[in-house]
């Protein structure tokens, strides 16, 4: 099933009167779709849902606002992380040196009064050269959290032009940030559990492919 967003066909994972879950491709903005319940950054590929009336919109907002709904994505970043699987938690908030970007703040920060508490976990999927594909699982729902919590532990993912550092690596062909949203498990209004997954998309695919793989996890 197929449907249309700003003239672009975008799959249809599932859909009934009250939800619909697409997948959605880069390049999309998600703030721009009527109606959509959680929010994907633009060049964040991945499930998102969007509701189809008012009342489910209410509904599953404050599902994320209670942390009910498990998120999981892939991604790919930068070097390699010292721990196969961690958990990062700290304040979040605007970065006053740029507007655009958030920043990690520590609670003995003077500047972190009144910032918002952000948990990430994550864990090590595969490592390649210069790179490791990871599963991560944000608990909290903070404007880029994944992406500046990993620029915070200095593994910021590749591609990521606002987070990165200056002169990164970039696998070849890698257009965006590595970032795709794979896995959504929620509860519908009426109390049925529901799992939906994603596949990486075809871009994310071919740079992997494009990767030299290493033997084992250390």
């Amino acid at each position: 099933m197929e449907f249309k967003i700003q003239n672009l066909k975008v799959e249809i994972i599932y859909k009934n009167k009250d939800l619909l879950v697409i997948n959605k491709p880069a390049g999309i903005n998600a703030d721009q779709i009527p109606r959509r319940i959680h929010r994907l950054d633009k060049d964040t590929s991945g499930i998102l849902l969007i509701a189809e009336n008012d009342k489910t919109l209410e509904f599953f907002q404050k599902e994320f606002k209670e942390r009910r709904v498990k998120k999981k994505y892939l991604g790919l970043v930068v070097g390699h992380l010292k721990n196969k699987e961690g958990e990062i938690r700290t304040l979040l908030g605007r970065s006053p040196k740029d507007r655009r970007k958030q920043k990690v703040f520590l609670p003995h920060d003077p500047l972190a009064k009144g910032k918002r508490e952000a948990i990430t976990k994550y864990k090590v999927l595969k490592r390649y050269e210069n790179y490791d594909l990871i599963e991560i699982e944000p608990l909290t729902g903070r404007k880029h959290q994944i992406r500046s919590h990993l620029s915070y532990l200095g593994h910021p993912l590749a591609g990521d032009k606002l987070y990165g550092f200056k002169n990164q690596p970039c696998p070849k062909g890698l257009k965006r940030q590595f970032l795709h949203a794979s896995y959504l498990k929620i509860k519908l209004p009426n109390g049925e559990e529901r799992k939906f997954k994603s596949d990486l998309s075809e871009d994310l695919k071919l740079c992997l492919q494009n990767l030299k793989p290493l033997s084992n996890l250390k």
